[in-house]
């Protein structure tokens, strides 16, 4: 199961009311992967597709692909502000699966 944190439900809301579309939702999905394990895209959507995991949360809308939803078993949907830096993240209890010793430059 994926979890969202409080500070991502109102973000999401504020985004959506930005946007003019308060009823509709975000839908994560799965983007591909690399050495460095999968990747996520985040998009805003009127309905869940088929197949989707849906959570509601205080009225915000989260839609996760089933492939994502897999992926993501055990984390949780956060939102970071970082100086002038912020978006969604995502915090996974999983251990990463790459190697530093691989070549793959884009980790960490």
């Amino acid at each position: 199961m994926v979890t969202i944190s409080d500070l991502a439900v109102e973000k999401g809301k504020q985004i959506l009311a930005a946007e003019g579309k308060s009823e509709w939702g975000v839908r994560l999905y799965a983007a591909g992967s690399s050495c460095c394990g999968p990747s996520f895209g985040m998009d805003l959507s009127e309905h869940p597709a088929e197949g989707d995991e849906v959570i509601d949360k205080n009225g915000f809308k989260l839609f996760i692909d089933k492939t994502a939803s897999e992926k993501l078993n055990g984390s949780e949907i956060h939102f970071l502000e970082d100086g002038e830096k912020s978006g969604f993240v995502i915090r996974s209890n999983q251990k990463s699966s790459c190697d530093p010793h691989s070549g793959c430059s884009s980790c960490g």
